[in-house]
């Protein structure tokens, strides 16, 4: 079968607008960037509404197309503005729903927000992949939180934690005709990092990665093919850039009447304060715009940064 060619990056964004965002002690036991929330709970949630709706805005102030989902107070969904953990959007016209580890996490998969994402951006699956069943069996894959994909090579890079079945990647590698590149990556503390996302991303000219966090056994493998795209720049950070989300970034594509095809970066704020000056000098030289958004209490509650709260919609492709 041809597999269909998709572009690095999006133009068009699925986020979702939390009702009950908090500390979820589901989640905790896995997700070691995960932090106690400061203050009382109603105070951390209006934080986090107020840190996404300034989020929507300055993705549509640099013309990115942002669809957004309204979770429901009841049942509480304390992640609910993490969708792309539970769903992924493929320019060969194929949706993925994905298993998720804790329990209350599968509660944010809603058809109805699926049918949203279609309705609004005329995406229409010509595919449905759905995975979730394997929660049965505890085998878990978090959606491109689990998985950092290379369109254009199509590999699929991942590291192994609880939220990352090994055997789960190569299905979806199959599935979608990518080879999987599967790895250890280990924290300061020697345990798994619960994504792949906070410690890499890739974008159309540049990549970067926390080198020191890669398994000794596969780091110059995985490192060798990162670098094995000569019009794409590998950008290394350390362990404490990590823990800052500077590992968690999203390039997505724009349009500009004067410019043409742009390409826009998104981090946090608290991911752009923990880059060196060369660092974003490079990625300065590598994109058209880093648009620095202020996620504090999204971070260090949820645990998850900018890129955990973008899913993707490409344009489906013929």
């Amino acid at each position: 079968m041809q597999r269909t060619p998709m572009r690095q990056c999006a133009g068009t964004v699925f986020m979702v607008r939390p009702a009950a965002f908090g500390s979820n002690p589901q989640t905790a036991a896995s997700n070691a960037m995960q932090g106690a929330p400061p203050g009382d709970a109603a105070a951390v949630a209006s934080r986090a509404l107020a840190e996404f709706d300034g989020c929507v805005r300055a993705l549509e102030s640099e013309g990115i197309r942002v669809v957004v989902g309204a979770d429901t107070p009841s049942p509480a969904r304390p992640d609910a503005v993490f969708p792309n953990n539970w769903v992924s959007f493929h320019a060969d016209g194929t949706l993925v729903l994905y298993p998720m580890l804790a329990p209350n996490r599968r509660l944010e998969r809603r058809e109805e927000l699926v049918a949203q994402v279609c309705a609004a951006t005329g995406f229409q699956p010509r595919r449905r992949l759905d995975l979730s069943a394997h929660e049965r069996g505890g085998r878990i894959l978090e959606g491109t939180g689990s998985l950092v994909l290379d369109h254009r090579a199509r590999v699929a890079y991942a590291a192994r934690s609880a939220r990352t079945d090994e055997a789960l990647v190569a299905e979806w590698a199959r599935a979608l005709g990518y080879e999987a590149e599967v790895f250890d990556a280990l924290d300061a503390r020697g345990q798994p990092y619960y994504h792949t996302n906070v410690l890499m991303w890739l974008g159309s000219r540049c990549a970067m990665v926390c080198s020191e966090a890669l398994a000794a056994a596969d780091r110059a493998r995985v490192l060798a093919r990162l670098r094995a795209d000569a019009d794409r720049e590998l950008i290394e950070i350390d362990r404490g850039a990590v823990a800052a989300f500077a590992g968690n970034m999203l390039e997505l594509a724009s349009w500009d009447e004067a410019l043409g095809d742009t390409s826009v970066l998104v981090m946090s704020t608290t991911a752009r304060a923990a880059l060196a000056g060369p660092q974003l000098g490079q990625l300065g030289a590598c994109v058209d715009t880093i648009l620095a958004v202020p996620l504090p209490t999204i971070e260090r509650v949820g645990g998850g940064g900018a890129r955990c709260m973008l899913a993707e919609v490409p344009e489906v492709l013929p």
